[in-house]
């Protein structure tokens, strides 16, 4: 089993910036991929950024441009740096890591932290 735990978010006005970081812990080496998903108040999960153990990265079209995604495959971290943040960006963030990248989605995830953007 995969446990993920995510950590930074919070409260930030818009044009501003947030860090997050997700650390996976136990079965790690059955890990092919990790990245964030999001889910805004009544609205779908939806992919914000993966990154794969052979540097295969995808992107939300919403966050092209303004997010980057990087990892520590050695210590099992992926870090998701958020700029020029938008209140649409308003969301629970979800880490997710999974075997293959080429699976729209990871079977694990962790718990989400709230990233709240204001206008």
């Amino acid at each position: 089993q995969v446990q993920l735990v995510e950590s930074g978010g919070g409260f930030v006005q818009a044009g501003g910036s947030l860090n997050l970081s997700c650390t996976a812990s136990g079965r790690t080496s059955a890990i092919g991929v990790m990245g964030w998903f999001r889910q805004p108040p009544g609205k779908r999960r939806e992919m914000v950024a993966r990154i794969s153990r052979r540097g295969t990265i995808g992107y939300g079209d919403s966050v092209k441009g303004r997010f980057v995604i990087s990892e520590d495959f050695a210590k099992n971290i992926v870090y998701l740096q958020m700029s020029a943040l938008k209140p649409e960006d308003t969301a629970v963030y979800y880490c997710n890591a999974g075997g293959s990248y080429w699976d729209a989605v990871g079977n694990h995830w962790g718990q989400g932290t709230q990233v709240t953007v204001s206008s």
